[in-house]
């Protein structure tokens, strides 16, 4: 329960149902993480230390708040090792190696999914329930557990849970799956809880003002170097702050007066250079991916035509995913599409049903 009043709703539907429940809210980092700040109590949605915030005091106590209106007990979990190693560290490292990170996916990944399963079975519980936008249903040809889009379109978060594991989606429910976020809202308002018309959270929970360099900066004690901005010539135009501060399709920011738009195509490690270029270079056709899950089935034994996604607010494309190995594979789109960003995650779908996804590592 982060405080929000999604996972308020979701506990109340499991009430209704008939479950034992108890509220758990995740402490997933200290004031010193984040430049001083005061401690904060979250969940892996993501916002920090303002009025959309989901990372605060006062959402600890609006998620003891509806846990108290329900009947139902409520604590508060310190996972801070556990997320400072397997979330923020990941994060810092995709930065450093010039990709772009995802740090939900990981949380979801390591954190809701597996290092909270493991206590809830410790405590006695079988089941974690979230305020996610998404459904699960076994499949009674194959046995296995599916991940399927949420019934309400424009809040589905399936995307963010590609990498739930046959194990873990037996014991996860999604109750929202089925519902609006207008008649979440309505379900809570209904039932008087505090956060009924709470905004929802949003960026990253650990870094409070969105400036992603300089909260790495601020964490490792590291300063990277200024270099140089150049374009697909190797002509000079400008200077960058530091590597860590760029991703590609970036245009803000760039401090370059070009006399046209310009955008973030690459980054170089090795020579410490941003390269810049027009919106038209920015389109690939295929891309490489590994750490990959494959939710509806064990492999991909033959090439498949699916619909991809390789962010999270992306309309989906037309392509073909072939696994080039074992944890590896590889997606040609149709139509070549804009800004495929290594970090990031690509997932893919038939129909409703996610197939699986991977880390985007590379494109062509």
């Amino acid at each position: 329960m982060s405080g929000g009043v999604d996972s308020s709703v979701a506990a109340w539907l499991m009430l209704e149902q008939g479950y034992e429940c108890i509220g758990v809210t995740l402490k997933l980092f200290d004031s010193d993480d984040i430049n001083g700040k005061e401690n904060c109590s979250c969940s892996s949605q993501a916002a920090a230390f303002t009025h959309k915030s989901c990372c605060s005091l006062a959402d600890v106590n609006d998620a003891r708040n509806v846990a108290h209106r329900l009947g139902m007990p409520h604590y508060v979990l310190n996972f801070a090792d556990d997320f400072r190693d397997q979330v923020i560290r990941r994060f810092i490292e995709t930065y450093e190696e010039g990709a772009t990170p995802n740090p939900c996916i990981d949380c979801n990944r390591y954190i809701k999914f597996e290092r909270l399963l493991w206590r809830a079975k410790q405590l006695g519980f079988d089941t974690i329930v979230t305020g996610h936008y998404a459904q699960v249903e076994k499949d009674a040809g194959s046995g296995r557990f599916l991940l399927k889009k949420a019934a309400d379109s424009g809040k589905d978060q399936s995307y963010v849970l590609y990498a739930t594991t046959q194990e873990q989606l037996a014991c996860c429910k999604f109750p929202l799956g089925g519902l609006t976020k207008q008649e979440a809202r309505a379900i809570a308002s209904g039932r008087g809880f505090i956060n009924a018309e709470k905004h929802d959270s949003q960026d990253i929970c650990f870094v409070p003002d969105g400036d992603y360099g300089s909260f790495i900066e601020r964490y490792t004690g590291k300063r990277f170097p200024e270099g140089d901005i150049i374009d697909s010539k190797g002509v000079v135009l400008g200077r960058h702050r530091g590597l860590v501060r760029y991703t590609i399709g970036q245009r803000r920011g760039l401090g370059v007066a070009a006399g046209k738009a310009l955008y973030v195509l690459g980054k170089s490690i090795e020579d410490n250079v941003v390269t810049l270029g027009p919106d038209e270079s920015l389109y690939t056709k295929s891309l490489t991916a590994d750490r990959i899950n494959l939710i509806a089935c064990a492999e991909l034994e033959k090439p498949l035509r699916v619909k991809v996604k390789t962010r999270y607010l992306q309309a989906e494309q037309d392509g073909v995913v072939e696994q080039t190995g074992y944890g590896s594979i590889r997606v040609d789109f149709d139509k070549p599409q804009r800004a495929v960003t290594p970090g990031q995650a690509v997932v893919f779908y038939d129909g409703d049903i996610v197939i699986g996804g991977g880390t985007i590592r590379g494109t062509a």
